[in-house]
């Protein structure tokens, strides 16, 4: 008996390292990345053309509403169709407290990111005290954001359907988060938020909570069987989601320099947070970035054949919707043939 127990031994200590290995080699990858978005942030404004900078700054946005999206659909669990509700309050917040309050756009993110904050976690602990799961949580997201819109759309003190225009300043302000149309300041400061959102989500999965959050996600019923509190472990990631796209409305709000009910609040808005993440993958911690840098300069190429469509193309010269046909499209054919996501896809068959 002993000799045996001896034998089996060395193969039972290979079997117990071996996921311990690969999740070191996962966080040595995942911190190599991390420098290397860092490293790209810094050197692309002096590579890309002004109207190009603009392009690789919406995609910092995109991605930064994915890894929210993410946050809360792909490792929490509860897929929301309302993500443009927290987007909106970030935006909406940082604009009201500078033009009518006078405050630091930086002192109003912080604001917008406790406001979208409360409301993602109010709306939710309602959801999940009251059992609302599944396609009923995520139309009551859906609503939650329409709600806002039309709230905003006929509230007098936001300015109603004409949103908040930000008056431009001399020079650059970091005081005020303003820059010159031509400064790669925006860029650097998206990027700082990007590595922000992206070191909050490693650690976030690396902690005591991560872990119970994606037990929860996986069989929510023996997580509560064991002792893991699910509804306060929901509601942490519920709050991490909110607050990373609450930061995304203000950063869109700083570099566009306007909102409006319609652009903040928008159905739009919550399908680019899908459709980032799940282009990338879904449950991916670089899905959302993958998936911002395909998704975001579709927007440009699809305006540029709406204004000078080839012949064979030209009917489609001056409609508008195209650019919901291709995304719609491209989700379609993503979970068709890439239902993992390109990130998801990638880490199967290399792991294979």
């Amino acid at each position: 008996m002993s000799t045996s127990t001896a034998a089996q031994a060395p193969s039972v200590s290979r079997r117990t390292s071996t996921p311990m290995a690969a999740s070191t080699v996962s966080m040595r990858w995942n911190w190599f990345l991390l420098a290397l978005t860092a490293v790209v942030g810094a050197l692309l404004p002096f590579i890309l053309t002004p109207a190009e900078l603009s392009v690789a700054m919406r995609v910092i946005i995109f991605a930064l509403m994915g890894i929210g999206w993410n946050m809360m659909s792909g490792f929490g669990g509860m897929f929301s169709f309302g993500h443009a509700a927290y987007f909106g309050i970030g935006a909406y917040t940082t604009a009201f407290l500078l033009l009518d309050v006078g405050m630091s756009p930086w002192l109003g993110m912080i604001v917008g990111m406790a406001v979208a904050t409360a409301a993602a976690v109010g709306i939710s602990y309602l959801a999940l005290r009251y059992k609302v799961k599944g396609a009923y949580y995520a139309l009551s997201t859906f609503a939650f954001a329409e709600m806002l819109r039309l709230f905003v759309m006929g509230n007098d003190g936001l300015h109603r359907t004409l949103g908040f225009t930000v008056p431009v300043l001399q020079g650059d302000n970091w005081g005020m988060f303003q820059f010159s149309a031509d400064s790669p300041n925006y860029f650097w400061i998206g990027t700082g938020f990007l590595l922000v959102a992206l070191i909050v989500s490693m650690v976030f999965l690396r902690s005591r909570a991560g872990r119970f959050t994606i037990a929860t996600r996986d069989d929510e019923m023996a997580a509560a069987a064991i002792g893991i509190p699910v509804l306060r472990h929901k509601l942490t990631v519920t709050a991490i989601s909110a607050a990373i796209t609450a930061a995304a409305g203000t950063l869109y709000l700083q570099f566009y320099m306007f909102v409006d009910p319609e652009i903040a609040f928008g159905h739009a808005v919550s399908n680019n947070a899908i459709i980032t993440a799940v282009l990338g993958g879904v449950g991916m911690l670089w899905g959302p970035l993958v998936g911002a840098i395909i998704v975001a300069p579709l927007s440009d190429l699809v305006a540029a054949l709406l204004r000078n469509p080839p012949e064979w193309l030209a009917l489609l010269s001056g409609q508008s919707g195209l650019d919901i046909v291709i995304y719609a499209v491209i989700l379609i054919a993503c979970v068709l043939v890439l239902p993992k996501g390109i990130v998801g896809t990638i880490v199967t068959r290399s792991r294979k």
